[in-house]
Parts: C-alpha cells; structure tokens; sequence
C-alpha cells in the first residue's frame, strides 16, 4: 500500500480527520503529522482520547512566537520527514498555520497535495488565514469544498475545473458519529445549567481580544446581552491571557459565567442545548447551522457565507445595535429559519476516498 501523509495542528483540524484517518486506512498507509501548532491540554490532547484519533508518527512541536516563525519552524521540521521519505500524496485541511507551511514543504518536495475545506474566502487580506488559505489553494492539485460558493471563488481566481471536488463538510461527519457520545455529556448539570436558558460565548480572534479597546467594547456590549440571559463562556488561552493583561476581569459581568475550555463533546452539547451561540469561531459557525441553533457571529466577513445563506448564523460584526437586536429577535422567537446546507450528511470522508482512489491510483 502506498503512503499519505495528514496534516494536522489544531482542534479544528483534529475534528475534521477524525473519521478521514479511519477511511483513508482502508486504501493506503496514512501517516499522522502532528505539528503541535495547539500546545494546550484541553484544545489539543483530548480530541485524540475522544475522537480514537491514533497517536501521530510525528510530533513536529512548533515553535515561533509570530506566524512567519512558526510557519518556517512547520516548513523546516516537516521537509526532514519528506526528505527520509515521501508519501504519494499529503493532505492538509482548514486555514491555519499548520495548513500553509506543510502545502508549501510538500510542493517543494514535488509531492501531491490536496486540500479539505479549498475555496473559503473572507475577502479579507489583514485575516492571517485568507492568505493560509489563498496559498494553499494555488499550490494544491486536489480541492475539496465544503460548500459551491467555495467552488466559484477557486473557479473565479482561474483554479482548473478538473480540480474541484464538491464534497461537503467534513466536521458533520465528526458530529453525525459522535452524536450519541455528545448527547450523553452531563456538562450542563456539572456547570449547573438549563436547556435553552443561556446563550454560549466563545472569542478568540486576534481582530476581537488582541487590541484592549475591541475587547472592552465587546464585553461592554456582552454585559448588556447577559442582563437579558446569562451567558457561559470557555474561555479560550489567548482571550484568558488578553483580560489578564488589560486587567479587565473585574469589568464583566456576574452573568457571564467564564468557565475552562472544554472537549469536543462538552462543547457542542452546550452549542446543542443553548437558546443561540456568540462566536467568532468558523467551525462553530457551521456546527449551529447544522444543529439548527441561532448563531451570532462577531465579525466583520465570514468565509463560510452558506451558514448565513442558507444557516442559522448573522453576522453583526461588532455593532452594538445588530448584536442587541439580533438577541431580541431571537429572544422573541422571530429569528430566521434555516437549512442544512447540501451534502453536509455525515458522507464526506467517504466521497473524498473515492475521489483520491480515482484520481490517485493507489
């Protein structure tokens, strides 16, 4: 059997492997490659004991304080395993670091590439990762996309046809199979929360935490959406750092109940039972879509525009009138309906296995 390598970095990644390791064992050798770009326990070590993800064959422990550092680091460490020996094919998926420096070390060592989650664009270029996600897409010869609004804009910036593999959206897979695991967390009585009694915050984005004044004007604005529902919030390592450092924590309100990150399970049981999300996490967009739960999103663009045409996400950037008012639509219960976007069906691993035998003789 001939040899594939998978990249992966962070909890999103992880989400969305899970079940492609499994698949993807059937027809080749897979190689897991754990870049370590996620150092934390609860963001990173606990999705491979929850999801059976198998221990990688390779640790690369990024190191960099900025992105270009640990872009090179990736680059560097994964080219001395491409170097002992190369697969047919390596695969990358999502938009982050891990994402662009493996597509680069990999085409560099004229080995195929493909990529999961091709396609999303934010039109934003101060966004670290639309240009992680731009290059990787240039550089890739197999695209799956998650949605067709991904395949115009690769067709849109000249990517061939041929190249373009609609498959829908791999995280669905991840949810769809552990749903019965999820649905048996007791993280609401351990948290001591109702369903549909409290709204779930999570904010991690350099645009929102980085920059004092941002984050003083959201969590203004969040005190004011948690005198209308109390709010719990998994707190994530960078946003925790960032109120520390501007010591802010005396400014939020007893109503946001900030509490440890979570895994996997815990975290879409809250997603599952809250009366609506405020996020500006991509994946999370897509989890309420497809869990039918209304989604605030502040930011001001998404790359997954479906989850607004078609889901149950708004975007309100970080305007107090939108977010206020987005809440009281929902409160009211005159909140859009949504949809679940095509070919988000829990059937994703398995069309891309397809494709690769096909495309890829194996």
């Amino acid at each position: 059997m001939k040899l594939i390598d998978l990249i992966a970095g962070t909890r999103p990644n992880f989400i969305k492997i899970a079940l492609l390791i499994e698949k993807l064992s059937d027809i080749a050798n897979v190689r897991l490659i754990h870049t370590g770009q996620h150092y934390d326990y609860l963001m990173n070590k606990i999705f491979f004991e929850q999801l059976s993800i198998p221990l990688p064959d390779y640790y690369l422990e990024a190191n960099g304080i900025t992105n270009a550092q640990i872009t090179a680091d990736i680059i560097s460490k994964y080219d001395k395993i491409l170097l002992k020996q190369k697969p047919c094919l390596t695969i990358v998926v999502g938009d982050v670091n891990s994402t662009m420096a493996a597509a680069i070390a990999t085409k560099q060592n004229n080995v195929k590439l493909a990529h999961i989650e091709a396609g999303l664009r934010s039109f934003d270029a101060l966004m670290p990762e639309e240009l992680n996600r731009i290059i990787t897409d240039r550089i890739s010869d197999l695209l799956f996309t998650h949605s067709q609004s991904a395949d115009k804009n690769l067709i849109n910036e000249g990517v061939e046809k041929d190249k373009i593999f609609f498959v829908g959206n791999i995280m669905i897979d991840t949810l769809k199979k552990h749903f019965h695991n999820i649905e048996q967390s007791n993280i609401l009585n351990k948290i001591n929360l109702e369903k549909k009694q409290y709204a779930l915050l999570t904010m991690h984005r350099p645009s929102n935490v980085d920059n004092k004044s941002n984050l003083v004007n959201l969590i203004e604005i969040l005190n004011e959406v948690a005198d209308k529902i109390k709010i719990v919030f998994p707190i994530h390592p960078r946003t925790e750092k960032r109120i520390k450092d501007f010591n802010l924590k005396t400014y939020i309100s007893p109503n946001i109940k900030i509490i440890e990150p979570l895994s996997y399970f815990e975290l879409i049981k809250l997603e599952k039972e809250s009366k609506f999300v405020i996020t500006d996490s991509g994946g999370i967009q897509e989890e309420t879509t497809y869990l039918n739960i209304p989604c605030i999103t502040i930011r001001k663009n998404t790359e997954r525009p479906v989850t607004i045409e078609t889901g149950s996400n708004t975007l309100v950037k970080t305007d107090k009138a939108i977010i206020l008012g987005t809440v009281e639509k929902i409160l009211s219960g005159e909140y859009k309906k949504s949809k679940i976007p095509p070919l988000w069906d829990g059937n994703t691993s398995d069309r891309i296995v397809e494709i690769i035998k096909e495309k890829l003789p194996l």
